[in-house]
């Protein structure tokens, strides 16, 4: 039986050797404390994938051709901090094989294994989480690795920019760089908030979207929907900026809670994913990281493995 390759891609453009992108599903839901169902998210993700249309009309491209290989899931989930360890680990191991690496969740607690990767990974890093929450407590239900905990390690180790803000607890406010944030009733009001958030930007930027950002006219399907998010085409006109403009070296999606009688979410999660491999391809030819710390750089750009060896 032929190995699933995402959105039913044809085989010669999933193969580790050659694909350029690695997209890792983590079917993680063990800390949310509303809707349960993002551990539901990749499937239905992938799902989506498989019903869409491959030729990106504002790029002009079909980035698949690029190679996109469907890394097999993480499933660990004996406990959020196993799962954090987890995702940290193989996200690094493919990041160390000059993959650009994305991932699909699962709830937001999985990006705190994916951030650390790529911040020991890249020098001087910039994580801009798109979001609704705040996401900041050092600590939440007796763990470190919750959902509510998912930004706090990058907002101490990392350039933590937040976009979309709209629900938080007071405490989260003495965490928060309030120069560094931009809250949704303020984007409202704000024709520069896309530039101002740019300019604070360092050169290599980590992307995590928990899609409770977006409104939940465009999105329901996720676990704490909050009214006031963003809509489809201004995040867009923020992404692309960002991809043209900084060296996105990789990104997480994530709080997908699929419900079987509404299918837009999946396919808004679908469509996010694949537009934001065409903008990373589409402004840039570049296919290696210059600024790896503490790794060799491969002598061959598509230098071939046993994928068994990183295959959980």
């Amino acid at each position: 039986m032929n190995k699933r390759t995402y959105a039913g891609i044809p085989e010669q453009n999933s193969k580790i050797e050659t694909s350029k992108v690695v997209l890792i599903p983590v079917p993680y839901d063990g800390t949310s404390t509303w809707q349960k169902g993002a551990d539901k998210g990749p499937e239905a993700f992938l799902n989506a994938s498989e019903n869409m249309e491959l030729y990106d009309i504002e790029t002009d491209t079909e980035v698949y051709k690029n190679g996109i290989y469907l890394a097999n899931a993480i499933t660990e989930n004996a406990s959020p901090e196993s799962m954090v360890a987890a995702v940290h680990e193989i996200t690094k191991s493919y990041i160390k094989k000059n993959k650009f690496v994305t991932l699909i969740g699962g709830e937001h607690s999985i990006s705190i294994g994916s951030i650390r990767a790529f911040n020991e990974c890249f020098d001087n890093l910039t994580v801009v989480q798109i979001d609704a929450h705040a996401d900041l407590r050092k600590e939440y239900e007796g763990s470190k690795c919750n959902h509510a905990c998912a930004v706090y390690e990058a907002s101490q180790n990392t350039n933590l920019i937040q976009v979309g803000i709209r629900s938080m607890d007071a405490i989260e406010k003495t965490v928060m760089d309030l120069d560094k944030v931009f809250f949704a009733h303020d984007l409202a009001q704000d024709d520069y908030w896309m530039e101002n958030a740019i300019d604070l930007m360092t050169e290599n930027v980590f992307l995590t979207i928990d899609l409770d950002a977006f409104d939940p006219s465009i999105m329901p399907s996720t676990g704490t929907p909050e009214p006031g998010g963003l809509f489809w085409y201004e995040t867009l006109e923020f992404l692309n900026k960002i991809f043209k403009e900084k060296n996105v070296v990789g990104f997480d999606i994530v709080e997908l809670c699929p419900n079987p009688q509404e299918k837009s979410s999946d396919f808004l999660a679908a469509k996010l994913y694949y537009k934001m491999l065409s903008y990373k391809f589409n402004n840039s030819d570049e296919d290696t990281y210059d600024d790896i710390k503490g790794f060799k750089e491969p002598t061959n750009k598509q230098t071939k493995f046993n994928d068994e060896e990183n295959d959980y």
